[in-house]
C-alpha cells in the first residue's frame, strides 16, 4: 500500500515502468514512464485513413491493431529490458467513432469521427434536451450514437453482422486482453448519463437504438480494474504476457489531465482551470464537480467524465485551430515559390512571431471555420466557413497573420463562454504552445495567467498516470498529479491589460458577426458542386 502521498516503487516483481500507448488520428504513440512520470522513451508509427466522396473516413481495424503492436515493439529499443521492467499497460485513443465487432473480427473498416455521413441522421433526430440533460453532450456526426443510429437506418447489415461496437482503444484493448469493454468517459457522453457514469435506457431510445442495446460493451474503470496480456498480445508486442493493461478514458480527457487541467485545482475553487489544446483541432476544457456543470441553451459541446470520484470536464471544440495558421502561412509559402523563392513551412512558423509583431491588435476580425466540415463548437453548423472582416486597403500580410492568431483566441473565448464564467487560469498545450507571441495573445483573450507543460506526451501520460493507481504505485489520482503534472507546469505568463481590454471590447462584435454568418454559409453551401468542397 501507499501512504503519506509517495509513490509506491515495490510494485510486484520490482518492475519499474509504465507504458501509455495513444492511438491518435495521425499517429499511434508508445511512451514509456518510471513510476515518478519521468518519461524514458517513446516510439510512434503513423496512423492511416482513407476518405470517400461520399464523407466517409475510414480506417482499416486490423491495421490499426498491427501499427499498435509495432509502436511498443519500437519502444523496446528506447528502453532497456522493457518487457521484464513493465509493471503495466495503458491505452487511449481518439474518440467517438464506430468500430464494429463481430464474432470473426473486424465488421468492415471503423467509421472515424472525422465521417460525415451520418448528417442526414443527425438533422433527423435532431437537438433532443432530454438526451443532452442526461450525457451533456450534443449530438453530431462524430458520435458512435449518431453513426450507429445512421447504420441502423441506412446500412443495418452492418449492425446485423456486429457483437459488439466499440471505440479506437476498446478495440485496442480487445487485442491486448481479449476483454470487450469501454470506459466511463466514452460510455457516458454518447449512451449514458455523466453523473451516474452509466448507459441510460431514455438516452438508448432517443438515438432509436433500443434494439441495438446488446452491441454496448460493459464499462471498466481503469484505475480499479485490469486484465492480463493474453499470450497472443504478449507475442505480437513483444511484453510479457500477463502484464496488466488499463483500459484508459478518451484522448481529450487523458491529454487534459497529462498537461494539468487538475494540477493546483485545490485551492482555486472548481472550474476555475481550464485546459486548451490548440493542434490541428482545438480543444478546450474545464474540470468541473458533475453538480456544477454548466449546460448551455444551445445543447452543444460534451460533458466527459475524469478518472477522479464526483469531477467531469465540460468540453467545446472547434473543428480547425493551428489548420488556420498552416493556411495563411502557406499563402507567403505559395507566392515565393511562384517567384522562385521557395521556403519551408519550419522557415515561416520561425517568422509568425515577428509578424505577429508587425501588427497591431484587433484591427481586422477573423473566424476561423476552415474545415471543410464546418463547426461544433461552440455551435454545430456543417455549412460555417472562415472569413475576413473589416479589411481595407491599408492592411498588409502580416495584418492578416495577426488576424489569424486572434481569431483562434476569440474561436478559444467563444467556447468557454459557452460553458461558464471565463477560468481564472489556462493550461496550454498543442502546436500553439511554442510561440510567445501566440500564448500572449491566448492569454489576453481570456484575461487569464497561462502556463504550459514541459510534457511532452500528455495524452500517453494521463494513461500511464490511471495505471499507476490501478496497481498501486499511486495511491489515488490527486497523489498521482502532485508528482506526475504539477512539477512539470510553468510559471504563470500573465496577461497584457491593453490587450486583453482591446480584446473585451473585440469579443462582442466577433460574436455578433459569427451569429450573422450563417444564411451566408447556407448559400455559399448551395453554390459548391455537390461533389465536393470547391478548392
Amino acid at each position: 500500500m501507499v501512504e503519506g502521498g509517495a509513490f509506491n516503487p515495490d510494485v510486484p516483481g520490482g518492475r519499474d515502468v509504465l507504458i501509455g500507448v495513444d492511438a491518435g488520428t495521425s499517429v499511434i504513440k508508445a511512451v514509456a514512464f518510471d513510476l515518478a512520470g519521468h518519461q524514458l522513451g517513446a516510439a510512434a508509427v503513423a496512423n492511416r485513413y482513407r476518405s470517400g466522396a461520399d464523407g466517409s473516413v475510414v480506417q482499416d481495424m486490423t491495421r490499426t491493431w498491427a501499427d499498435c503492436a509495432a509502436a511498443l515493439r519500437g519502444l523496446a529499443d528506447h528502453v532497456p529490458g522493457l518487457a521484464a521492467r513493465t509493471a503495466a499497460l495503458a491505452v487511449t485513443g481518439q474518440g467517438d467513432g464506430t468500430w464494429l465487432v463481430g464474432p470473426d473480427g473486424p465488421v468492415g473498416d471503423a467509421w472515424l469521427w472525422l465521417d460525415a455521413r451520418a448528417a442526414p441522421t443527425v438533422m433527423r433526430l435532431g437537438q433532443d434536451r432530454a438526451r443532452f440533460e442526461a450525457t451533456g453532450t450534443g449530438l453530431n456526426t462524430c458520435q458512435q450514437g449518431a453513426q450507429m443510429a445512421h447504420m441502423d437506418a441506412h446500412h443495418p447489415d452492418l449492425l446485423d453482422r456486429a457483437e459488439v461496437a466499440l471505440h479506437c482503444k476498446d478495440w485496442l484493448y480487445l487485442n491486448l486482453t481479449g476483454i470487450r469493454a469501454t470506459d466511463p468517459s466514452e460510455a457516458s457522453f454518447t449512451f449514458g448519463n455523466f453523473r451516474s457514469r452509466s448507459y441510460d435506457d431514455a438516452v438508448i431510445a432517443a438515438l432509436g437504438l433500443s434494439h441495438r442495446r446488446a452491441l454496448l460493451p460493459p464499462i471498466v474503470e481503469g484505475t480499479r480494474t485490469t486484465h492480463p496480456l493474453t499470450a497472443e498480445a504478449a507475442r505480437a508486442t513483444g511484453l510479457l504476457a500477463g502484464t496488466p493493461v488499463c483500459l484508459g478514458y478518451v484522448d481529450m480527457v487523458m491529454t487534459a489531465l497529462g498537461a494539468g487541467v487538475l494540477a493546483g485545482h485545490e485551492g482555486q475553487g472548481a472550474g476555475d482551470v481550464a485546459c486548451s489544446t490548440i493542434g490541428s483541432t482545438g480543444v478546450h476544457l474545464r474540470a468541473v464537480p458533475a453538480e456544477r456543470v454548466h449546460l448551455n441553451d444551445q445543447g452543444t459541446g460534451y460533458v466527459i467524465c475524469l478518472p477522479v470520484p464526483g469531477m467531469v470536464t465540460q468540453v467545446q471544440t472547434n473543428m480547425a485551430a493551428t489548420l488556420n495558421l498552416d493556411w495563411v502561412l502557406g499563402l507567403a509559402a505559395g507566392l515565393l515559390s511562384e517567384m522562385g523563392h521557395p521556403v519551408g513551412q519550419r522557415d515561416l512558423v520561425a517568422r509568425l512571431d515577428g509578424w505577429l509583431a508587425q501588427a497591431a491588435p484587433g484591427r481586422v476580425l477573423y473566424h476561423p471555420y476552415i474545415s471543410e466540415a464546418g463547426e461544433r463548437g461552440p455551435f454545430v453548423d456543417a455549412d460555417a466557413r472562415a472569413g475576413f472582416t473589416g479589411l481595407s486597403a491599408g492592411h498588409r500580410y502580416p495584418d492578416l497573420v495577426r488576424a489569424v492568431a486572434e481569431g483562434l483566441g476569440m474561436a478559444m473565448r467563444d467556447c468557454y463562454a459557452a460553458m461558464g464564467p471565463l477560468p481564472s487560469e489556462l493550461r496550454l498545450t498543442g502546436g500553439a504552445a511554442r510561440s510567445p507571441g501566440l500564448r500572449a495573445i491566448l492569454s489576453a483573450c481570456l484575461n487569464a495567467p497561462l502556463r504550459v507543460s514541459a510534457r511532452d506526451e500528455a495524452g500517453a501520460a494521463g494513461a500511464a498516470m490511471m495505471a499507476a493507481v490501478a496497481i498501486g504505485a499511486m495511491p489515488d489520482m490527486r497523489t498521482c498529479i502532485d508528482h506526475w503534472v504539477t512539477p512539470l507546469l510553468g510559471a504563470p505568463e500573465r496577461p497584457d491589460p491593453d490587450l486583453a481590454a482591446t480584446y473585451a471590447r473585440l469579443y462582442p462584435a466577433f460574436a455578433a458577426t459569427r451569429a450573422a454568418m450563417p444564411p451566408v454559409w447556407a448559400a455559399l453551401a448551395r453554390s459548391r458542386p455537390t461533389t465536393g468542397e470547391a478548392r
